[in-house]
C-alpha cells in the first residue's frame, strides 16, 4: 500500500527546491498526495478498512496543514503547487 522508493525518489526530484532537497513541504505534500492517491484506490476494492481509513485521515490532515503553510509563506509558490498536483483550492 505505500509507495516504492523509485517513485519516492522521483517525487523528490520532480518538486525538489534545491538539489538534494528532501524535507521541503512541497515534496512532503507530493509524497503525501501518492500515497493518498493509492489509499484511494486500495478502499475501492477494501470498503471495510477502517483502520487503514483512519490512516488516510491523518495524511489528507497532514497534507493540509502543509499545504496552509506554504499558502501562507508564499501564495505564489502554493499557487504553482496544487497546480502540479491537480489539487483543488
Amino acid at each position: 500500500m505505500s509507495i516504492t522508493p523509485e517513485l519516492k525518489a522521483q517525487l523528490m526530484a520532480d518538486y525538489a527546491t534545491k538539489p538534494g532537497d528532501t524535507g521541503s513541504p512541497e515534496v512532503q505534500v507530493a509524497i503525501l498526495s501518492s500515497r493518498i492517491a493509492t489509499l484511494t484506490e486500495h478502499f475501492k476494492t477494501h470498503k471495510k478498512d477502517n483502520h487503514g481509513r483512519r490512516g488516510l485521515l491523518v495524511m489528507v490532515a497532514t497534507r493540509r496543514k502543509l499545504l496552509d503553510y506554504v499558502k501562507r509563506k508564499d501564495e505564489a509558490r502554493y499557487q504553482s503547487l496544487i497546480e502540479r498536483l491537480g489539487l483543488r483550492r
